[in-house]
């Protein structure tokens, strides 16, 4: 903790506050100490007890994955109330959790919207990589009637999985382009040059444009 104490900048927090985050390391430093440190898990579960989000972060790049059972990682999930730790949770250890499959599921109707953005962020994971046996045509109706009423972090991760089915099913991408223009989610959303922009339409046409073109 002394070490990670020794690693804050107070202008990276500044940053980092602006976008809903409260730490103050350089993430680039935070992976060299995890790197050093290697896996440990007792370590891991000592870090996360702190609240600190950046010991959670490290905890997360030390961890193994499969050390935890469902109950924790859905209570894990809970706490995790900071995007940056939040998204290293479900990205860097649910993902590659056996329990990831039924936590997907328990988290996608979850009241709370911020654990059903960790479901509708498996689901997405799942329209890219294993698609099979999810109902598209039924998350494309979900999306288009709840998706621009919705919290940001939830409507987020709801236009993600917009996206990611118009760039991987052809069959679907008129439909989720159509959706995305009507629904206007993020159209204005900032974006720095040289970036794709995460308007589901202006998304959907680059990524396509760019796997055919590569």
């Amino acid at each position: 903790m002394a070490e990670l104490s020794g690693l804050e900048d107070p202008k990276l927090r500044a940053v980092n506050e602006r976008h809903g985050d409260d730490h103050a390391v350089n993430l680039t430093k935070l992976r060299a100490l995890a790197k050093r440190l290697k896996t440990q898990q007792d370590l891991a579960r000592e870090l996360w007890a702190t609240d600190n989000s950046a010991a959670r972060l490290l905890a997360l790049l030390i961890c193994r994955p499969k050390a935890y059972d469902r109950a924790e990682l859905d209570t894990m999930l809970r706490g995790a109330r900071t995007p940056k730790v939040h998204d290293w949770l479900v990205g860097n250890v649910v993902k590659k959790s056996p329990h990831a499959e039924e936590l997907r599921r328990a988290w996608f109707a979850d009241p709370d919207p911020v654990v059903a953005s960790a479901g509708w962020a498996l689901t997405t994971d799942r329209v890219a990589k294993k698609p099979e046996g999810l109902d598209l045509p039924g998350l494309l109706d979900l999306i288009e009637t709840r998706m621009k009423d919705a919290p940001d972090r939830l409507q987020w991760a709801m236009n993600h999985c917009l996206a990611q089915i118009g760039i991987e099913h052809p069959e679907h991408r008129a439909r989720a382009i159509a959706i995305g223009e009507r629904l206007e989610v993020l159209k204005d959303y900032p974006t720095s040059p040289g970036c794709t922009s995460p308007y589901a339409p202006v998304w959907i046409t680059a990524m396509v444009r760019r796997a055919s073109a590569g």
